[in-house]
């Protein structure tokens, strides 16, 4: 007896996969689309928001000059504002004018590059293009402003200079730099110190401890906010870099429960090991548990600059009144205050800003991802 195998169409086993795929590009290009129009507007120029019918995209009208050698004179009829009218157009007064340039329809059903000579209400004369010593083109299917153009693309990349002038740009990057990895340093001493102390040591109220520590990530800020200032205040640290750099040296709760979760991960026969060959705890930190951990301290490392990299409050409150020390983030929305009719240099000063915690990232990624992921995986 012979029996019969059914076989799966391959078309029908890879629809899951494709639908999947095909689900998340349309999402991936939904979240990418106000990084494109951002992009765009950036490399646009001031008049082209002012132009009517312009695309999105960055363009410049395009123009004709008209030949300096160019003469003769023609009589036409145009519908001015609804009544044919005779105009005479004198080529020699219009050599050397530059002339805006349009797409005509013609009464063959295409379109000829013109440029706009005299325009009315109702028709508008135009000079051909391609052959200026023709007679002009009268086009009397209404204002000429209806008409579409055939746009030159044309990135204005001048914005970027314009921004990087107007901003400062070098030494508010320098800011920024400076406030992220100086802060950067003291969370990875201070809360590797301290999850390196609750995941490996045994001492009294430790758990309880940890869960004061863990309860301030839902303490909100503005709680917080005034009795901080009036302490630095008092103490002399406002318009300084000091309120934003010392407390990185006291840790923080979500940091640090990172590294706490990860550490827990790490067999303890290792430190045993090590201490059975006479290291003390600070050497088995240094030489066993840190060389074992760098996914998850890449992870806080990123974690922390983009965070201190986007920090607009802390840096607004403490340095409102130092503007050369002033990160990124304050003088971007400072800047976006003073330019806020342009919006091309408002837009390259934010990508300008976003590249580099982007570039991290994607350098950082393995390292990143597996850090997440193992400190909520027990090995």
């Amino acid at each position: 007896m012979e029996t019969t195998v059914y076989r799966t169409p391959r078309i029908k086993r890879a629809l899951p996969s494709i639908t999947v795929t095909g689900f998340t590009t349309i999402l991936l290009i939904l979240f990418l689309i106000p990084f494109g129009y951002m992009i765009m507007t950036s490399l646009k120029t001031q008049a082209q928001f002012t132009l009517p019918n312009a695309p999105i995209w960055p363009v410049a009208p395009p123009t004709f000059v008209v030949p300096a050698e160019l003469r003769g004179s023609h009589t036409v009829q145009v519908n001015k504002v609804g009544t044919m009218v005779e105009e005479t157009i004198d080529y020699q007064a219009i050599a050397g004018k530059t002339l805006e340039v349009y797409s005509v329809p013609m009464p063959d059903g295409s379109e000829k590059s013109a440029g706009l000579i005299k325009g009315f209400q109702k028709g508008s004369i135009f000079l051909d293009v391609a052959n200026p010593n023709a007679e002009p083109i009268v086009w009397n299917g209404g204002s000429y402003k209806g008409l579409q153009r055939p746009w030159v693309f044309s990135p204005a990349w001048e914005n970027y200079a314009e921004m990087w002038n107007a901003l400062d740009y070098p030494q508010v990057l320098w800011n920024t730099f400076f406030y992220a990895f100086t802060t950067t340093i003291g969370v990875l001493i201070s809360c590797v110190m301290v999850a390196y102390g609750f995941s490996r040591f045994r001492f009294p109220f430790r758990d309880l401890l940890f869960m004061i520590l863990i309860s301030v990530m839902f303490l909100p800020q503005t709680v917080t906010v005034i009795p901080t200032f009036l302490f630095f205040t008092q103490i002399g640290w406002v318009g300084t870099w000091l309120p934003l750099i010392v407390p990185a040296f006291f840790t923080n709760p979500y940091d640090t429960f990172l590294l706490r979760q990860f550490f827990m991960t790490l067999p303890r026969e290792l430190d045993e090991s090590a201490m059975i060959d006479g290291a003390n705890p600070f050497q088995i930190l240094w030489s066993i548990i840190i060389p074992q951990s760098y996914p998850v301290m890449v992870a806080v490392t990123v974690f922390h600059i983009v965070w201190a990299w986007n920090d607009y409050f802390n840096p607004l409150i403490y340095l409102s009144t130092k503007v050369d020390l002033q990160p990124i983030s304050v003088a971007l929305a400072r800047f976006n205050g003073m330019y806020v009719q342009r919006q091309e240099l408002i837009q390259a000063g934010a990508l300008v800003t976003l590249i580099p915690p982007l570039i991290l990232f994607i350098a950082a990624q393995r390292f990143f991802v597996q850090g997440i992921v193992i400190t909520g995986v027990e090995k």
